[in-house]
């Protein structure tokens, strides 16, 4: 099992285990301690692993924190743990006096299911108030993956890491900042946009006018990246995903076309079909989709089987729509052409679950 499927599998197992987990030391042994381990240490060789790392504060002698990845016999990273269902944002400080301390690089915080990973970007061995990585395991994306990579045993290069941890920063920042702009765009960010497009003297009926419509821009903006992505989606697997059942479906498709002068698949219906093939890529589905045409309307079938439709099209008409099966009864959408299906994704998914009885 290569490192991504290890830490996948770890994410499913989280997920599936938090809520059993009652007290903070069942969080170390069932969370934390497999997540250690999947980046390649061996939690019970203690020349790699010390548990209860003793970090001398001050005064205060004795003081652990909860372990300690030791490199060459120094600590390289200090682990400090809470319950999984403790808010993290209440127990950095600790962490940081610990750090300070230390000669550790990097420095993590953890409840089993969100880290945060900390350095000194701003000020040499002293932690950082923010971290420059943080993400919550059971909702982990592959940029994560690729950069908790860089800490597994065999690729750990600490200056490697720290090069990249203030773009990782900055970046998180940013993602914040832009995320917080597109719920609720602030007075200063719509009298930015609105300087460079509007005329004349920006008043506060101008920034109430544009601070609508620097929400509205935002969210068509998103409506057509998420659009192209279908699409491009789509021309991928139209030209490097046919397999042999796709193959064999359209070939029938054409031969029942052919032999039945009355029923004819049109473009239009064919490219619906590829339009719903792509929005069901990424459930899995995608390549048990069939197109069966009739004499009224167009069937797209799971597994080619005429009790199991997905939509079914009505574009013969004046009036287009389509019938969508995500009900027992069917939803009807008036649609003006096959593009208008990517606004209805949910419910095309939706009826391949309800066939699927999930």
């Amino acid at each position: 099992m290569d490192f991504s499927d290890h830490i996948k599998s770890l994410a499913d197992r989280t997920a599936k285990l938090k809520d059993n987990v009652q007290t903070e030391e069942a969080t170390k042994n069932a969370l934390i301690m497999p997540f250690i381990q999947a980046l390649g240490y061996d939690v019970f060789n203690p020349m790699e692993v010390v548990p209860e790392f003793i970090s001398d504060i001050g005064t205060k002698k004795g003081e652990k924190i909860d372990y300690a990845i030791m490199k060459d016999g120094e600590p390289a990273i200090l682990i400090e743990c809470k319950h999984w269902n403790q808010n993290l944002d209440l127990h950095d400080g600790q962490l940081l006096r610990y750090f300070h301390v230390s000669k550790a690089r990097f420095g993590i915080l953890t409840n089993g299911v969100k880290y945060k990973f900390y350095t000194d970007l701003v000020e040499k061995n002293k932690m950082d108030e923010k971290p420059f990585m943080q993400f919550d395991i059971t909702e982990l994306k592959d940029a994560h993956i690729e950069e908790l990579k860089k800490f597994h045993k065999t690729y750990y290069d600490p200056e490697q890491i720290f090069n990249t941890a203030s773009d990782l920063k900055f970046m998180n920042e940013l993602k914040v900042l832009l995320a917080n702009e597109l719920r609720s765009p602030s007075e200063k960010f719509v009298r930015h946009c609105a300087s460079d497009i509007y005329p004349g003297r920006i008043t506060e009926k101008v920034v109430v006018q544009f601070t609508e419509l620097v929400k509205r821009s935002f969210q068509q903006m998103i409506s057509d990246m998420v659009t192209e992505r279908l699409k491009t989606a789509l021309q991928k697997e139209v030209a490097e995903e046919a397999s042999l059942a796709e193959q064999q479906a359209a070939q029938r498709a054409m031969e029942e076309a052919a032999t039945a002068k009355t029923v004819e698949t049109t473009p239009e219906e064919f490219e619906a079909y590829y339009i719903v093939k792509a929005i069901l890529h990424p459930t899995g589905y995608s390549g048990r989709a069939t197109v069966k045409d009739n004499l009224s309307y167009c069937n797209v079938l799971l597994d080619n089987n005429v009790r199991k439709p997905i939509i079914r099209f009505y574009f013969n008409g004046t009036k287009k729509y389509v019938i969508i099966f995500d009900t027992s009864e069917g939803t009807r959408v008036d649609v003006n052409g096959p593009e208008d299906l990517f606004a209805v994704a949910d419910k095309i998914k939706t009826s391949v679950n309800l066939i699927l009885g999930s």
